[in-house]
């Protein structure tokens, strides 16, 4: 344990400041926007991403956090229904906006279409980076899209699985795909 000594008459240093709990950060960017069907107001850190805004303070840990960089995809979600890295964006750029994650875009009772290929065609191994691929496959459905396999491997490049599930993620897509 270890003391400082302070000479007579010298200032002692001011406390620290305390924390803002979150979604108060003090200085903040007040945004409002609707995440997962959720109205939801928030004052978050102008820096702050969109997915450390999803992650650390609304809790929404299915949207993962890959490279941080944009090149690898785990962080795909929704915004207006479009695909987006929540790496690169940041939250306060989404004020009014929609934004679907991996947690509203189906339920254990009722999955998505694309959530039930993936589990039928084994389309993930270990799994982290399974919601960026669902999302991103989600988002493709309604994009335009030739018919065949190295269509849909173009259209998915931007989500890496180091695990090299790549065929089984192309066979899930391609059978939804078939269904609508």
């Amino acid at each position: 344990m270890s003391s400082v000594m302070r000479s007579p008459g010298a200032i002692a240093p001011a406390p620290a400041a305390a924390t803002p709990s979150p979604g108060t950060w003090a200085g903040g960017v007040e945004v409002a926007f609707t995440i997962n069907g959720t109205f939801t107001e928030l004052t978050v850190d102008p820096r702050a991403t969109l997915l450390d805004t999803l992650r650390e303070t609304l809790d929404l840990t299915g949207t993962k956090k890959g490279c941080d960089h944009g090149q690898c995809g785990a962080c795909t979600v929704h915004v207006n229904g479009r695909r987006v890295n929540a790496c690169l964006s940041f939250a306060a750029m989404h004020d009014g906006d929609t934004i679907t994650t991996i947690e509203g875009l189906g339920t254990p009772e009722r999955l998505h279409p694309i959530q039930a290929a993936f589990v039928e065609h084994d389309g993930f191994q270990c799994g982290y980076c399974t919601p960026g691929q669902i999302m991103s496959a989600a988002a493709l459905l309604a994009e335009p899209c030739g018919p065949a396999n190295a269509d849909v491997a173009e259209l998915m490049s931007g989500n890496i699985c180091r695990c090299g599930a790549y065929q089984n993620i192309v066979a899930a897509v391609q059978s939804v795909r078939q269904q609508g």
